[in-house]
């Protein structure tokens, strides 16, 4: 796998660190252990699906979806970080 420059550099887990381990984790159909490893893993995924979707069918509310999805994702991301922090799991 990847090294993150951050937590190698740093010593500080960077909001994407588990992504790569949730990948593979749900690879393995390990689905529940793939949402705690990085809770935004299905959901990235699911956007990345509908985002292809829309480029080859052209749905007429496609790009509202995206957006409104994307923002989801992001929300996921920041709160898993914050509960990393809080929780004090970002120190390596």
């Amino acid at each position: 796998m990847i090294s993150c420059p951050s937590k190698k550099l740093l010593h500080i887990e960077c909001p994407g660190c588990g992504f790569q381990r949730s990948f593979f984790a749900l690879i393995e159909g390990n689905i529940m252990q793939s949402l705690q490893l990085y809770p935004a893993m299905l959901p990235i995924l699911a956007l990345l699906a509908f985002t292809g979707l829309h480029l080859k069918y052209q749905f007429s509310f496609g790009a509202a979806v995206i957006k409104y999805a994307f923002i989801f994702v992001t929300i996921v991301i920041l709160l898993f970080y914050i509960h990393k922090i809080i929780n004090q799991k970002i120190f390596c």
